[in-house]
């Protein structure tokens, strides 16, 4: 049975972004290095978070921290592509914005390292 009206209108919407999402995930697991490293060490931390973490708050807090590299990495990914797409010619803006880029990933690293090393110092 076909949905209508309102509720249609959000189902429809709500396959679309899941659709979408699935695509630029399966594109920067199969097309870019950098998010590929992030998830196979996500792949290996997430089990490794279950054992070192005391409670829940600690458990949401290491996820967190693996999350916001994944999803700093695919805004810095979009940018890149962005950027490329306008032009390769070297321009002070395009650098910029990639730089910038580039900085959120290494800030989400640094936030990382923090969550997990206090997690650690706290349990052992």
């Amino acid at each position: 049975m076909a949905k209508s009206g309102f509720s249609g209108l959000l189902y429809r919407r709500l396959v679309g972004a899941t659709v979408n999402s699935g695509r630029g995930l399966r594109q920067a697991i199969m097309t870019e290095e950098a998010f590929q490293v992030y998830v196979f060490l996500s792949v290996l931390l997430v089990p490794l978070a279950f054992m070192i973490s005391a409670n829940y708050v600690q458990l949401i807090l290491m996820f967190g921290a693996i999350f916001l590299v994944l999803i700093t990495e695919l805004l810095n990914t979009a940018v890149e592509a962005v950027v490329d797409r306008v032009g390769l010619d070297r321009h002070e803006l395009s650098g910029r914005a990639k730089d910038m880029g580039s900085a959120a990933v290494s800030l989400s690293i640094i936030l990382f390292f923090v969550v997990w090393g206090i997690v650690v110092a706290e349990n052992f």
